[in-house]
């Protein structure tokens, strides 16, 4: 599965909510599995989409065919539009879905990974990480992807956001010393996502 995350600096909300409206046509292309997003709970004015294709080479077929047209309509809405493609990895926690009906928030860790250290960083996510964000109370489902360059992304679904603030500070230090996070990590950036529902096709 091909994951593609989007984020951008909303100038215009209201047409940029109105124009995100329009992807209600997705459902027919081949190959799509889902997409949802949300804005940006410490961002002011940044939206996340989040995107589902069951493999690159649909993907590449949508963006070829009907892409512009659809997101022709929220030109303008927007400023500082990056994009990234990740293939999905494994699962976090099990039996990931591109769902988004039931989370009321996505949390997203984008991580650039040292030389040589890739395996060790992924091996760390899969024993460490994933069983202990499985076992936090309120989280629903997750992924952890792939991109060029050494970049992982790890998105995980939460059924409420008092639920994902127990996923607390000492606990996550606590965790990366086990996972050796800095002998691993070369830049960490993340958000917490409030999803829209209206967004969600």
């Amino acid at each position: 599965m091909l994951v593609k995350w989007i984020r951008c600096t909303v100038t215009d909300r209201r047409g940029f909510e109105r124009g995100q409206r329009k992807w209600a046509g997705l459902p027919g292309e081949p190959g799509f599995r889902g997409q949802g997003g949300g804005w940006s709970r410490g961002r002011q004015g940044v939206a996340h989409v989040f995107t589902f294709w069951e493999s690159r080479s649909f993907y590449d077929s949508f963006m070829a065919r009907s892409h512009d047209r659809l997101a022709a309509s929220q030109n303008g809405t927007y400023t500082a539009m990056r994009v990234t493609l990740f293939d999905h990895r494994f699962d976090v926690k099990t039996g990931f879905e591109p769902r988004f009906t039931d989370a009321d928030v996505v949390r997203v860790a984008h991580t650039r990974v040292r030389e040589g250290r890739v395996d060790h960083f992924a091996h760390m996510q899969e024993k460490v990480w994933n069983p202990a964000m499985a076992g936090s109370p309120g989280m629903i489902r997750g992924l952890f992807g792939e991109a060029p360059g050494r970049e992982f992304l790890v998105l995980s679904m939460w059924r409420a956001a008092a639920e994902h603030g127990k996923y607390r500070p000492e606990r996550v230090e606590r965790l990366s010393l086990r996972a050796q996070t800095e002998a691993d990590v070369e830049a960490l950036t993340g958000d917490v996502v409030d999803l829209e529902p209206s967004w969600t096709v």
